[in-house]
């Protein structure tokens, strides 16, 4: 009988029950967004490609790890485990080698090097002709990598880097001067996936074999992959400019070769050297990446397995096979788990806050339309448990439908911003997106138990009280109940509590989530506290609306007549400014400090920048040499664990530091530091949390998982401008998979005329002053916030939309009310200004709320993370801001005020008695 009922109430209040249905899709669909995002993060697939052709592969821990022991009083103990993964790939040592080929059942086992090697651009075939050059590189038809290759795989660990067949020592060269007849031409196609080196000995991996020309067998020979050929119009005998681990070098393209049996890689491109020249590259002498093993004809994998597990025992390797291989390829896929769960779990938090507070208010505006129908229920014998199974049954069927079709757009909405933040350098593309069904099916549920919650807790009072009471209550409005008032109490009382939290948390990582809990929790209070809030706004508006006309005094006595309508209205703006504020101002706090303490700090006068992976050590030798320089710092930069816990680190060469960078140390010495291969300099916030101090002992794990023991030289200030950690840069390049300097400081008077003609063999190295490398990393800063603003657009998106669901459904309810005052003398023109001048009255009290809400929490935020209460407002931005909410509320307002003033005053009045 109630759900017939139900269905009957729905289907002739559609208007009604349309703003609930908006803001239940929505939130479904975003819900389900987010929890696409953060299923994928805990199980999205990571496909192999260079490993194919080895179904088994060897690797070192990529983790640090922690056991604890806790005693308890009962005389028994907990033992805790904990890992955490490193920044930069961790590396094997060689003789894994000779330990795995020597078990039974391994047929093949090849050793792999993975490096950095980025194409720059290309010479073409000069001095003879192309055809002569072919004719010199035949390809072999049909022939493998493995038989091409000169060396065995076994020899990796034992060559000598540098050497090319015959064992003739063959000297890295530096970049030459290209032939006059040949200039340095740009790759037009340099793809954004990652450039890898590898030597062409680890080829049969995936496999790879030659297309076109034959196998490197000089240190300046190159194998490129299929791709890199197509896209740019290479081939065997052009020569090739890379940038690698060290200075960038021009090589002969020897062959061109594809992975036999399958599809040319997707995910990565390969450039394949010579054994002693990968290793040159590698930069890892007596160590390897990865070891790919291929069993013999008919030995069982998963016996295998365990067997090699048996053998390495007590090391750091770990054994993978399958679909485990992947993360073993692609690092960064691994690691971006990490980011995309504590990505979509943050979005999702926040979105499912969002959603209560959005879905609450909408269905208590919804009831509160309502009041005099379920009044009349109430008087005509229904009971309070038939107007609740009534109200529940009807936000069943909403929720139900909302759902369906929330989550069928949540689902796009997902592979849409998976997207997004592939294209942003968020995560790789390697991380595939996974959709299962557990997000859909968590989204319908929290859409169809929020939706009976929501309309269960706004129909409380109406079902509750006596008939007499509900009928009094439909005509006159009744100020919030008590329980009410207390909760809203509590709720500001934890929202203060909140910005005191966050005013001394010093990590962005731990601060981030409590900024945006705290603008949530706050925004509920003020829901809660609305009626009184609005009421003692309309006090102090009192006099500016009056002085508006008839207009403004209607509206003055709507406020303060309608409190709960309006506050209805007031939660979701406040929500959104105090959001918005909060999502666009954060990121300029933390950064412009940061900027600012790197612009006292950085004393040199010129600054070198690659285009590239980095700048190269040669690099910033050239230009020590050059006229008027007194000193170069290369600066390379990473994360190290120091326990389990990830310290932003920079390596710094020291000689000649005190020239060209100045952290404001406030104990120790700094000269201790530059004359110390085993010192480290020490952020005041690092320091404190750690407990050292100069001399103390600092023990950590380097960026590949490598322990280290350093001694503490130095405390500085400046930790936000220059990283918490200050590390020699020998010792942090040596542990780094691009060991290039991200920026070089160079002081001196020298021109920047003398400083690009000494690094004019190095391309994409270029000279700027501090200001243009001031407004580089704010460019790259802005780039990397963009990652955050679309992340949390969504979630504005959402709240606007019920911004102007919520506003569109106040005034559509009020057509008798305006009938009436057309029928009292009033103009259209009159209501109109009433309305609008009611959206400016919210909008203003929405303006206050939102912006002291925000500015609470900004300040807050600044204080932890910077020291100093000095939030960074854009004016400009501020405005837009209230601007667009004021064009949303207006809009939203004027709209349905138009269609209700059409119909004529008399029949609108008689149909709604």
């Amino acid at each position: 009988m109630m759900l017939r009922y139900a269905l009957q109430t729905i289907r002739d209040r559609k208007g009604g029950f349309l703003g609930a249905f908006l803001a239940l899709m929505c939130a479904a669909a975003l819900i389900t967004a987010c929890g696409t995002l953060l299923e994928t993060g805990l199980r999205g697939r990571i496909a192999t490609e260079r490993y194919a052709a080895a179904p088994l592969v060897v690797s070192a821990d990529q983790n640090v790890h922690r056991t604890t022991v806790k005693h308890k009083g009962n005389g028994k103990t907990k033992v805790k485990h904990k890992a955490k993964p490193v920044a930069e790939r961790a590396w094997l040592p060689a003789d894994i080698l000779d330990r795995v080929s020597a078990l039974e059942g391994v047929g093949k086992a090849v050793p792999e090097l993975t490096f950095m090697a980025q194409p720059m651009s290309s010479l073409p075939v000069s001095g003879r002709s192309a055809s002569s050059q072919a004719a010199s590189s035949r390809p072999v038809s049909g022939q493998s990598a493995s038989s091409q290759a000169a060396t065995s795989s076994r020899s990796t660990s034992g060559q000598a880097a540098g050497r090319g067949e015959g064992g003739a020592r063959s000297e890295p060269r530096p970049l030459a001067e290209p032939h006059p007849r040949s200039e340095p031409r740009p790759l037009a196609h340099l793809s954004a996936r990652p450039s890898y080196g590898h030597s062409w000995a680890s080829a049969p991996l995936t496999p790879f074999r030659l297309v076109a020309g034959r196998a490197p067998s000089a240190d300046d020979d190159v194998v490129i992959d299929r791709v890199l050929a197509g896209q740019n119009g290479l081939k065997p005998g052009d020569r090739l400019i890379v940038q690698s681990t060290r200075a960038p070098r021009p090589y002969r393209i020897s062959g061109i070769a594809a992975p036999a049996g399958q599809r040319d890689l997707r995910q990565q491109t390969s450039l394949f050297f010579s054994s002693g020249e990968a290793e040159r590259l590698a930069a890892r002498p007596g160590r390897i990446t990865a070891l790919g093993v291929t069993p013999a004809p008919g030995t069982d994998l998963a016996r295998l397995k365990q067997r090699v597990e048996q053998a390495l025992k007590g090391t750091s390797a770990q054994v993978a096979t399958g679909e485990d291989r992947g993360p073993v390829e692609f690092l960064d896929a691994a690691g971006a788990r990490i980011k995309l769960v504590s990505m979509g779990g943050a979005m999702g938090g926040t979105s499912l806050l969002v959603a209560i507070l959005v879905v609450v208010g909408t269905f208590a505006l919804s009831i509160q339309q309502r009041h005099r129908e379920l009044a009349l229920l109430r008087a005509i014998a229904a009971t309070p448990g038939q107007i609740r199974r009534l109200l529940g049954r009807e936000a069943l069927v909403v929720g139900a439908a909302a759902g369906v079709l929330g989550v069928l757009a949540g689902l796009p909405l997902a592979d849409w911003l998976h997207g997004r933040f592939i294209d942003m350098g968020a995560i790789p593309v390697t991380l595939e997106r996974t959709a299962g069904v557990f997000p859909a099916c968590a989204a319908l549920g929290v859409t169809l138990v929020g939706a009976w919650a929501a309309a269960r807790i706004s129909g409380r009072r109406i079902a509750r009280i006596r008939p007499a009471e509900a009928m009094a209550e439909s005509a006159v409005e009744r100020g919030p109940a008590r329980g009410r008032i207390v909760a809203g109490l509590v709720l500001l009382a934890g929202g203060a509590a909140l910005v005191g939290v966050l005013s001394v948390l010093r990590t962005e990582a731990a601060a981030t989530p409590v900024t945006f809990l705290a603008v949530v929790v706050s925004a509920t209070a003020v829901s809660l506290l609305g009626p009184y809030l609005v009421r003692f706004a309309s006090v102090l508006l009192a006099g500016p609306l009056r002085a508006a006309g008839a207009g403004g005094s209607l509206a003055t006595a709507n406020i303060r007549g309608n409190s709960a309508r309006m506050a209805s209205v007031v939660t979701p703006l406040t929500l959104l400014i105090g959001m918005t504020c909060t999502v666009l101002f954060v990121q300029p706090t933390l950064g412009d400090a940061a900027r600012a303490q790197a612009r006292d700090g950085v004393r040199a006068t010129w600054v070198l920048a690659a285009q590239g992976p980095g700048v190269p050590s040669e690099a910033a030798g050239a230009v020590r040499g050059a006229p008027g320089v007194t000193a170069a710092t290369e600066i390379v930069r990473t994360t190290v664990r120091v326990g389990l816990d990830k310290y932003q680190a920079q390596g710094v060469t020291q000689a000649g530091l005190a020239r060209t960078w100045d952290p404001d140390v406030t104990s120790g010495s700094l000269t201790a530091f530059t004359h110390g291969h085993d010192t480290a300099a020490i952020s005041e916030l690092a320091a404190n949390r750690l407990g050292l101090r100069p001399g103390s002992a600092l023990r950590l794990h380097l960026g590949d998982g490598t322990p280290a023991s350093l001694t503490v030289a130095a405390v500085y200030r400046r930790g936000l401008g220059f990283g918490d950690l200050t590390l020699p840069h020998d010792l942090l390049a040596r542990h780094m998979d691009n060991p290039l300097a991200a920026t070089v400081l160079v002081a001196g008077h020298g021109s920047r005329d003398e400083l690009t003609a000494a690094l004019q063999r190095f391309p994409g190295v270029s000279v700027l002053s501090s200001e243009t490398a001031d407004q580089v990393q704010a460019d790259r800063q802005q780039e990397n916030a963009a990652v955050n603003y679309l992340a949390m657009g969504l979630i504005l998106a959402f709240t606007a939309i019920a911004v102007v669901n919520t506003l569109a459904m106040s005034v559509s309810e009020r057509i008798r009310e305006f009938a009436m005052l057309r029928l009292a003398g009033a103009t259209r023109r009159q209501v109109l200004r009433m309305l609008r001048a009611e959206a400016l009255s919210v909008l203003l009290i929405s303006t206050a709320l939102g912006s002291g809400i925000a500015l609470a929490v900004l300040t807050a935020f600044s204080i932890g993370m910077t020291g100093g209460a000095a939030p960074s407002v854009l004016p400009l931005l501020y405005a837009t801001v209230v601007g667009a909410a004021a064009l949303l509320a207006l809009a939203a307002t004027a709209l349905p005020g138009r269609l209700a003033l059409r119909a004529r005053p008399a029949e609108t009045a008689m149909s709604r008695q």
